[in-house]
């Protein structure tokens, strides 16, 4: 008798079915206003990278261009540094589709390792006019001051490397010993470092600009077993 009269309490002090509704209708509304400025936020500072070739904007530039208010972008970035990991992180996040789209169209694991390594060392170039500008100038202060957030910006790629370097080790293609998820770890690291690199090596006059084969035999000749013609 006592859990019958306690289940009816609870039963009379639930919600009811449409003031949940209500709320949830609410909440929905809530998120998709501020995914919309958040967007905004992140294109208004896309178009001013594209345009200066560089990071060096201030937040309220992005404010202007956006057209909304310095209130309304501390309301969801800490400052520009959260706008700049976001963006980062976006960035990242579209080249990893691109490549592992590319890549798994391969049905040879190392051809399809080659284009991924290719793939992130031409999107990794430092070229301001590229659509990845977010790669090179700031890369590495982010990675100094918020390591633990540009690590998981990683995590897409390292997914994509990952998954391509355990297809190549199931089919017996890669060194023995080796782990695949460290090993796709140091080739993603080396691709991207190597990629940013270029305009510092091709300075002196004798000097040449590392290419995507290159890149790829150095890399290849750590973990393969054989050459991709």
């Amino acid at each position: 008798m006592a859990q019958e009269q306690e289940h009816a309490v609870s039963t009379l002090s639930e919600e009811p079915a449409w003031k949940q509704r209500a709320v949830e209708r609410s909440t929905k509304a809530a998120r998709l206003r501020a995914e919309r400025k958040v967007q905004q936020f992140l294109e208004a500072a896309q178009e001013i990278i594209l345009e200066k070739g560089s990071t060096d904007f201030t937040v309220q530039e992005v404010v202007d261009r956006s057209r909304q208010s310095l209130r309304s972008f501390y309301q969801h970035f800490g400052g520009k540094h959260e706008l700049l990991l976001a963006l980062f992180e976006n960035a990242l996040r579209r080249s990893a589709d691109e490549i592992r789209a590319a890549a798994s169209a391969e049905p040879d694991p190392l051809v399809g390792l080659r284009v991924a390594v290719r793939m992130l060392f031409e999107t990794s170039l430092p070229d301001p006019s590229t659509q990845h500008p977010l790669f090179t100038d700031f890369a590495t202060q982010l990675l100094m001051s918020y390591p633990t957030e540009v690590r998981s910006a990683h995590e897409p790629m390292l997914a994509v490397f990952a998954e391509m370097m355990a297809r190549a080790d199931a089919a017996g293609q890669l060194r023995s010993a080796l782990r695949p998820r460290r090993a796709a770890a140091m080739v993603m690291q080396s691709v991207m470092f190597l990629a940013q690199s270029t305009a510092v090596a091709g300075e002196g006059e004798s000097a040449h600009p590392l290419t995507a084969d290159e890149v790829w035999e150095f890399c290849a000749g750590g973990f393969a077993l054989r050459d991709v013609a």
